[in-house]
């Protein structure tokens, strides 16, 4: 299978600090990749140099193909939710995704999906109320409905439930399995756990700007050497410990 996210010896420093070191990564299409690592171990730099946001200092990145100096071309195939929902308090829901399919330059098959997007999401009947009336949780669906339209090959998500209760949570993570089962592929990074014990093909944990530990949820359960089988938390947990920087993870309600 074609890799739609592909990395060489990807680094990157900010003077002497070294956020991304020698970053090799290999995820197909259609695959959901959980990416996991303590704070400030270098996930956000990854996910902004993989949608452009920031050049590397060294190595290579191809997004379906395209290399990631080609920043129109890769641009066209991602989506991109980062922490901080990018919406604009003065817009509606309705207006905020309108907005954004002017910017993609949607056709109006894509633009007819906006109402039905707004509605699995449980925004519907606020759609046309200004942004700065939502709830955190309410912002972050907007964001998310903003980052799957347009039907995108490659979804970079940073912590995507957040804020979110248990009933939209799992929304969310319902849309992500369709997405992939629709040959996109899903770049997940999260402290929930559980989302990615559930959704996630394969994972990568990132220590100190380094690749650590890669496999399947289950591989990574049996390479911790807990001597019982408590799920991929605790294999995180114990992984992290390992190279002594604790991991901190966050059980779903």
């Amino acid at each position: 299978m074609p890799a739609a996210i592909e990395t060489e010896a990807l680094t990157k420093t900010y003077g002497d600090v070294t956020a991304l070191s020698n970053l090799d990564l290999s995820i197909p299409q259609g695959t959901v990749y959980g990416f996991l690592g303590p704070n400030g171990a270098g996930k956000t730099t990854t996910m902004r140099i993989l949608t452009t946001l920031t050049d590397p200092s060294g190595g290579d990145a191809w997004i379906e193909g395209d290399h990631v100096a080609d920043r129109d071309a890769v641009v066209d195939h991602v989506g991109y939710l980062p922490e901080k929902p990018p919406v604009y308090d003065e817009l509606t829901a309705r207006e905020q995704l309108s907005y954004l399919a002017d910017l993609r330059d949607l056709d109006a098959a894509e633009r007819d999906r906006i109402d039905p997007l707004l509605e699995r999401f449980g925004l519907l009947g606020d759609a046309d109320d200004p942004i700065r009336t939502y709830s955190k949780g309410m912002r972050q669906k907007t964001a998310l409905a903003g980052t799957v339209l347009g039907d995108p090959d490659v979804l970079f998500l940073d912590e995507p439930t957040s804020g979110l209760d248990p009933r939209a949570a799992r929304t969310v993570r319902d849309l992500l399995a369709e997405l992939a089962a629709q040959g996109r592929t899903v770049f997940l990074s999260t402290h929930v756990l559980p989302v990615v014990e559930e959704l996630a093909d394969s994972v990568g944990v990132l220590n100190e700007g380094r690749l650590v530990a890669e496999g399947s949820p289950t591989e990574l359960e049996h390479r911790a050497e807990t001597g019982t089988e408590r799920g991929l938390e605790d294999a995180f947990l114990d992984l992290t410990a390992e190279l002594g920087h604790p991991g901190e993870a966050v059980l779903e309600d």
